[in-house]
């Protein structure tokens, strides 16, 4: 993260150097060198501090690596002038103001953070109302926006920067351990656990290892797992781990956090990532059931697949109609030593199958073109292709071309179309469907993670502050969850599905909802509340009287604070305090 504000090249001979990426120039810091024994050379230890200005050499962009090799350089940490926007935009603050306060989470992180936890609030708003999580236009939004922050000051991006480095994983894992005693412990419950990747350059993280990227762009990545209590449509707690660890690896680990949080009537709903025969004996000694996805290709299921083709697929008592797919319930083991009957439902989707087939077709044609090219050639197939295809050389070892394997082909064609759910209990393929399918709200989460809280990039530079941006974008994460959800009830109660009870579209209406600066410098609500707006407030359970009195209590606030933003001096007196969880 680039702060918005320049600062001189540092002088340091020998230390600093610049590299051109792109149109941006980079400036470097030296600030180790290892000399190798054995190699007989120094190695020389580097980070990025900065970008050059475009008009002016002498002077960059700094980011937080700055402030930590040179941390007695004076960066200004508020704004020196006093002002806000004239026009508020509060209609999006009160709605997120409600789910915070229904939840608790002002006093949960006020517990852990103290009086940073209100610019903290504020962060999460700016990542659910903008949709971006870069912290140098977070000035932007606190602009033109009421604020959680004690007496609604403005901060900067260096403040932001701070913060973000000095929340401890302390204050995290504690605010995830209220977080999680809050909720039913005696409650059947079925969590919902996924992960995903995300790319990192940043050189000075701790957990960015090179590791199997869902979308491989030949960076390194670390991982994010997010548990999700499907039953209730809450997320529970996340983890982040190292790159190089796999999905199945880290599931035990994951199980032993649940119990530590004391959930005990609990199944996992988990996606095919996790289908390990480790996994499965681990949730059988804790006694907890699960409901899991396989391909209906994977060895372990694909002979009760074959066992099964043609005996469901135009049975209409089979047919689950909501889901357009066929269903069959069968009993057997996953595994020969496996000591448990399981419950296999195997599915079939005719326009699921006719996709999977041209993809498979697809790929036959480009391994065959790709062997054309090859014939005479030295060259060396990946396993993908020996599947598929026997491959002849002559003993130079150079390639002379390929058989298919036609039975082993057409056994991928027939399963094309096929998947299979393997639930514990018993229950019946549409009642396991239903269940699995419940898993598209934590799918959902993670998209809104990336898209909508704009997390696909994390824009910090060190370990510390990659820790609390996630643990901000998971609190994010729950807000923008709830008002998911209850747009969803509200346009199942309507019985139609209007095209502003979306999040992101409902936010653009609220955004609508102004307050503008009158005589004396004092706030007022500019206009009256329009029939849409009514109608997103109402899913939230607020109506026009509440956003009055509320637009009462924001002015209210504001004249208080006198309308500036405090400097470190008002901190030090006393002034202009007010405590908004009172």
């Amino acid at each position: 993260m680039y702060y918005d504000f320049s600062v001189p090249v540092p002088k340091e001979k020998g230390k600093i150097l610049f590299k051109k990426k792109g149109n941006s120039s980079y400036v470097l810091y030296e600030y180790e060198r290892k000399y190798k024994k054995d190699k007989q050379y120094v190695i020389p230890k580097r980070s990025i501090i900065g970008r050059l200005l475009t008009d002016n050499s002498e002077h960059m962009f700094p980011n937080e690596n700055y402030q930590k090799y040179f941390p007695n350089a004076v960066l200004p940490e508020e704004r020196t002038e006093a002002y806000r926007s004239c026009c508020l935009r509060i209609g999006s603050y009160i709605v997120i103001q409600k789910i915070l306060q229904e939840y608790e989470l002002p006093s949960m992180l006020k517990k852990r953070l103290g009086k940073d936890s209100g610019l903290f609030l504020d962060l999460v708003s700016y990542m659910i109302v903008d949709e971006d999580n870069a912290g140098q236009y977070y000035p932007d939004y606190a602009f033109c926006h009421p604020l959680f922050s004690e007496g609604m000051r403005i901060y900067s991006d260096v403040k932001i920067s701070r913060l973000l480095n000095s929340i401890t994983r302390e204050q995290s894992i504690g605010f995830l351990d209220d977080w999680n005693h809050r909720r039913d412990h005696k409650q059947r419950i079925y969590i919902s656990y996924d992960s995903t990747n995300k790319n990192c350059q940043a050189g000075d993280v701790d957990i960015v290892e090179f590791g199997k990227a869902k979308v491989d762009k030949g960076l390194p990545i670390f991982n994010l797992g997010i548990a999700f209590d499907q039953t209730n449509r809450v997320p529970l707690f996340y983890e982040e781990y190292p790159g190089s660890i796999t999905d199945v690896s880290q599931f035990r680990y994951m199980v032993d956090k649940v119990i530590e949080y004391d959930y005990k009537k609990i199944g996992f709903i988990l996606d095919r990532g996790y289908f390990s025969k480790e996994n499965i004996r681990y949730m059988d000694g804790n006694n907890y059931p699960f409901i899991i996805m396989v391909k209906g290709c994977k060895v372990l299921v694909s002979s009760i697949v074959e066992k099964n083709l043609h005996t469901f697929e135009t049975d209409r008592d089979c047919s689950i109609r909501a889901y357009k797919v066929y269903g069959k319930t069968v009993f057997g083991r996953l595994y020969e030593d496996d000591v448990r009957d399981r419950y296999f439902h195997i599915y079939f989707n005719p326009s699921r199958q006719a996709g999977e087939r041209e993809k498979l077709e697809q790929m036959l044609d480009k391994y065959k073109l790709m062997f054309k090219k090859h014939e005479g050639m030295e060259a060396c197939f990946g396993k993908p292709c020996e599947e598929f295809f026997t491959l002849k050389y002559d003993r130079k070892h150079r390639f002379l071309y390929a058989e298919e394997k036609k039975d082993v082909i057409k056994r991928a064609l027939n399963l094309c179309g096929y998947f299979c759910i393997v639930t514990s209990e018993e229950m019946t393929a549409e009642e396991a469907l239903i269940k699995y399918k419940g898993r598209d709200i934590s799918e959902k989460l993670f998209r809104a993670d990336k898209s909508y809280i704009d997390s696909k990039s994390m824009r910090v530079h060190s370990s510390e502050a990659v820790s609390a941006k996630i643990f901000v974008e998971f609190v994010a994460l729950i807000v923008r969850n709830r008002l998911y959800n209850l747009l969803k009830e509200a346009i199942i109660r309507m019985e139609s599905d209007p095209k502003y009870m979306t999040v992101p579209a409902a936010l653009r209406e609220l955004e609508k909802i102004e307050m503008v600066q009158r005589s004396k410098g004092l706030y007022r609500l500019d206009h009256a509340i329009t029939k849409k707006q009514k109608i997103i407030l109402s899913s939230f359970g607020l109506d026009e009287s509440i956003v009055r009195s509320k637009a009462v209590e924001i002015g209210r606030q504001l004249a208080d604070s006198n309308f500036h933003v405090q400097t470190e001096e008002d901190d030090e007196n006393g002034e202009n305090e007010i405590d908004l969880y009172d």
